[in-house]
């Protein structure tokens, strides 16, 4: 949730063209557990939508996420 609402303040503030979250910062929300929010906060305010350089980072981190995940459940059955 808190991702997901840095997210949509920071389309709100790129809207108003003031100083932004910066990528990275987004990115390291994601990395920590934000994966969904951050999805869900693309899809709902088509925030960073346009910038592939991101949307590429952004899946990169969360197929690996996803990976990881399927890892953990295939090592405990």
């Amino acid at each position: 949730m808190i991702t997901f609402a840095s997210a949509g303040y920071d389309k709100y503030l790129a809207i108003k063209n003031k100083h932004r979250i910066s990528e990275n910062t987004l990115l390291l929300m994601a990395f920590l557990g934000g994966s969904p929010g951050l999805l869900l906060a693309m899809l709902v305010f088509s925030h960073k939508t346009n910038k592939s350089s991101f949307i590429i980072k952004f899946t990169v981190l969360f197929l690996i996420q996803i990976l990881i995940s399927y890892l953990k459940v295939d090592n405990q059955i």
